[in-house]
C-alpha cells in the first residue's frame, strides 16, 4: 500500500454533536451546554474526541475494508479540541520511513491538526474498494 487513505469529512455542528452524545451517552455539558462550555478554560463547547476516532476509522474502513481492523495498530494523540462548527476531515499518508505505518492525521478548516498519530497496518488480507 503506497497510497493516502481515502478521506472522510465531517461538519460537526451542534446536531452532530447531539447525536454523538445521544450514541455514546456522553452528556457532559462541555459538549453540549454553551453558557456552562463558554465558562470553562475551553471558552465553548467542544465535540467529543472520540468522534475524530470514529471520523478516523472510517478514513481506514474507506481504505483498507474490514479486514484491516484484525490487524490495526493504533496510535494518536489529542492535539487540539474540535469546536462547534468546523469541518473535520481524516486521512494519512504511507509514511516514509517504513512501509508498514501511515502517518494519520484529523484536521480542522484551518489546516491544522486536531488529532495526529500513526497506524500499522499488518499483514492482512486488505479487501478491494
Amino acid at each position: 500500500m503506497n497510497t493516502p487513505l481515502q478521506q472522510a469529512i465531517l461538519k460537526v455542528d451542534s446536531a452532530a454533536i447531539r447525536a454523538y452524545a445521544e450514541l455514546t451517552n456522553d452528556f457532559n455539558p462541555i459538549h453540549l451546554d454553551r453558557v456552562f462550555a463558554a465558562s470553562t478554560p475551553m471558552g465553548g463547547v467542544i465535540a467529543h474526541g472520540t468522534m475524530s476516532i470514529c471520523l478516523l476509522w472510517q478514513a481506514l474502513f474507506r481504505s483498507f475494508g474490514a479486514n484491516a481492523f484484525e490487524a490495526l495498530e493504533l496510535d494518536i494523540r489529542f492535539v487540539k479540541p474540535v469546536r462547534e462548527g468546523e469541518t473535520l476531515t481524516a486521512g494519512g499518508q504511507p509514511n516514509p520511513e517504513d512501509a508498514s505505518f501511515y502517518d494519520v492525521w484529523v484536521r480542522g478548516d484551518d489546516g491544522s491538526d486536531r488529532v495526529a498519530g500513526t497506524v500499522r497496518l499488518a499483514a492482512i488480507q486488505v479487501e478491494s474498494n
